[in-house]
């Protein structure tokens, strides 16, 4: 992974490979944001005048490149948009807004990607406080994230990312911006070890394979690790996990990691979705809808990697992490539709689309989550299209059983830069759901899927225990084009709100 140190030169003499400042959108024209200053002095006060001349706007995103010609060490600038200041800021040629968090990351990842192939980079962006230095640091090592484990011949064709980041500030040796720059690396990693696990072929990630690499991940971080195989999951009475798993030669899995900060702490549950492979079983999905269906287990890979951060980061709080792991595809030995099986716990469910079988390994996951007596659970699924549907690709779902908790967890994802919106669970859709024959059936009416499918899980979070569902299917795979700090694949979307949560958490915000 990339790293990035701190400096307090000036940003016109680092000696890297190119230099990143910041500019806006203002009323008219370009104008610099503060940390330009010194290499707007270079140019002798005509860096944004020589901005506009190669067409850049400063709008949010935008990348242009300026050969210094002597005027800075670095033979590069690279002027990065962070869009609109406020109206009162942004007169004349200089900006001092103190920018969002998430505008910062947005801009630092958008340098970053269009500077690939780049060895060493300055980074003279906005960074006046703790906060801001953070989320440049975790903007610029979003950015320098490439999956490159299957390219071979054509390896020389694909730039690799930026290695190294020199981010100027004020204080460097200050005890609460190193901190903050350290955060960043280790939720960063965090982040980049999810999206190599989502975006892993599933012929080489089956649920033992997946399993390993979740034990292998734990140990790392000083996090316990308990595996329990297709055997253990029979005699447990997993009958959501095995029957999605049974059509497939290469057998499920729970896996269980555990961190502990102390008795007495309060106690998160994470349970996140880990199908391997989706092909919507013997309900088999379109082959265009199966294209991207190794993504399927993002809510295993975000929960696997958020704890090993929360581990290295020592937070004050418990967290245990679940993932149920399948691999759902048809075969002879698959589920049928109109089989009732049975969930951890004694509950039956009726399952009406094989293709609804995120639910069913979840359901497994939460009762046994919720017989350890956690405050709260939190299920994490890349869950229904319906999601896409309501929200689109970047913005996920929270349900929950708590408004407080729903409301809590909204602002911890907005605190870490991630998209999320809160969503009812109107009761009146539960009694779509009953069936013919059995406690449950998986599914119900066909509108507001994604509020059926919470509902669904609801139904097995015991009373007492608060519990919220992120349905995260959009945003947890970018199938567009890449943006801001975002690579094609996979996003590792929600782990930073997960360490955001399990932060609010330990100091006593929930």
């Amino acid at each position: 992974m990339s790293t990035v140190t701190l400096s307090s030169s000036k940003p016109s003499g680092l000696k890297v490979d190119a230099l990143v400042v910041g500019v806006a959108k203002g009323p008219d024209g370009v104008v610099l944001v503060t940390g330009s200053e010194d290499v707007d002095k270079a140019f002798k006060g005509r860096l944004a005048a020589v901005v506009e001349a190669l067409g850049g706007t400063g709008v949010a995103g935008e990348v242009t490149k300026v050969a210094a010609q002597g005027a800075t060490t670095a033979p590069v600038v690279v002027a990065v948009g962070l869009g609109k200041p406020p109206a009162t800021e942004g007169r004349g040629r200089r900006s001092t807004t103190a920018y969002d968090g998430e505008v910062l990351r947005r801009a630092a990842g958008a340098a970053t990607r269009a500077l690939a192939g780049t060895r060493n980079v300055g980074l003279a962006l906005p960074a006046g406080d703790p906060e801001q230095v953070g989320a440049v640091a975790e903007g610029a090592l979003l950015g320098a994230y490439a999956y490159r484990r299957y390219r071979v011949a054509s390896k020389a064709a694909h730039k690799d990312p930026v290695d190294s980041f020199v981010l100027v500030v004020d204080s460097p040796r200050e005890r609460a911006t190193k901190a903050a720059v350290e955060r960043a690396h280790t939720v960063v990693a965090a982040v980049h070890l999810a999206r190599d696990l989502v975006n892993t072929p599933p012929l080489d990630l089956p649920p033992a394979q997946l399993a390993a690499e979740a034990v292998t991940a734990a140990k790392a971080a000083g996090v316990s690790a308990e595996v329990l195989d297709e055997r253990a999951l029979k005699k447990g009475g997993y009958g959501g996990i095995l029957g999605v798993g049974q059509g497939s030669s290469r057998p499920p899995r729970l896996v269980k990691l555990t961190y502990r900060s102390g008795r007495g702490k309060r106690h998160l549950a994470l349970v996140g979705k880990g199908i391997t492979f989706d092909s919507g079983g013997l309900s088999l999905k379109p082959p265009t809808a199966m294209e991207w269906m190794k993504s399927d287990m993002g809510g295993a890979a975000a929960v696997i990697a958020a704890i090993t951060a929360i581990a290295r980061l020592g937070l004050d709080v418990n967290v245990t992490a679940w993932a149920p792991m399948a691999e759902n595809m048809p075969s002879g030995s698959a589920q049928r539709p109109s089989d009732v099986i049975t969930i951890y716990g004694g509950r039956t469910v009726e399952v009406l689309n094989t293709d609804a079988e995120g639910r069913l390994v979840l359901a497994d996951a939460i009762v046994r989550a919720a017989e350890d007596k956690p405050d709260l659970i939190v299920d994490v699924a890349t869950l229904t299209g319906a999601q896409l549907v309501a929200l689109g690709s970047r913005t996920s779902a929270i349900m929950s059983n708590d408004d407080d908790l729903r409301d809590a967890i909204a602002a911890s994802a907005k605190a870490a830069g991630e998209q999320m919106w809160p969503m009812p669970l109107p009761e009146e859709l539960r009694p779509s759901m009953d069936s013919q024959v059995a406690d449950i059936a998986n599914m119900g009416d066909k509108y507001g899927g994604m509020l059926v499918a919470g509902l669904f899980l609801k139904e097995f979070v015991p009373e007492g225990i608060r519990w919220a569902h992120l349905d995260v299917a959009g945003p947890a795979w970018n199938e567009s084009t890449p943006h801001g700090y975002t690579a094609k694949g996979g996003t590792g979307h929600p782990v930073r709100t997960l360490v955001r949560l399990a932060e609010d958490i330990a100091r006593g915000a929930l």
